[in-house]
């Protein structure tokens, strides 16, 4: 795997005909286990003799054969995958049986090799590693900070209005953070104090 990983720009796919059968690889960029495996019922079609898939998000996968025999089609898609650096990806690789047995070598190269072609010719996208920054500030002072931090591409996730003020919750990229924690305190003069949520 490349040093950083990536994920796609957007939702892609790829057919291939391989020996009569009909191959079909979607793959999408995904954040948890739960759009993945939302994603597979999306992709799956209903008429197809099998819809293999694999995910991968940070250390967590899963792969399945969907009836194949047993590590011809789901691995595959994984190794796929893996051999191109992505991570917080899904795919599907769906087959339309076209009469003609591949054998199990058959099947892995068509399943990998039809995975790994959608994903080759994706946009594709590095993964930046984000923080979760809380700060509590002064209602007067909330406009100014979100500019100058947005400078710094972080992004509300969260504000909670208080009698005494605000709780600001801020997502933005690691490598930012201690240019972020000083940008505060600068403005507030010291006063504002930073707590790392992640």
């Amino acid at each position: 795997m490349s040093e950083t990983p990536h994920t796609l720009v957007a939702a892609c796919r790829h057919t291939e005909d391989i020996k009569k059968s009909r191959f079909l690889a979607l793959a999408a960029p995904v954040a948890t286990p739960e759009q993945a495996l939302a994603f597979v019922r999306e992709a799956s079609a209903a008429d197809a003799t099998h819809n293999c898939w694999a995910y991968r998000i940070g250390q967590d996968y899963r792969f399945n054969d969907d009836g194949e025999p047993g590590g011809t089609a789901g691995r595959p898609i994984l190794q796929a995958i893996e051999g191109q650096g992505f991570d917080r990806v899904a795919v599907v690789v769906t087959r339309w049986y076209g009469g003609i047995k591949l054998g199990a070598g058959g099947l892995a190269r068509a399943y990998g090799g039809t995975a790994a072609e959608c994903l080759r010719t994706a946009e594709r996208v590095p993964i930046v590693a984000m923080a979760r920054l809380v700060l509590d500030c002064d209602f007067a002072e909330l406009a100014l900070l979100k500019a100058r931090l947005r400078e710094l591409g972080a992004e509300p996730a969260r504000e909670h209005f208080g009698a005494d003020g605000v709780t600001l919750e801020l997502e933005l990229p690691t490598r930012r953070v201690a240019e972020a924690e000083r940008r505060i305190a600068d403005l507030s003069r010291g006063r504002i104090t930073v707590r790392r949520m992640d």
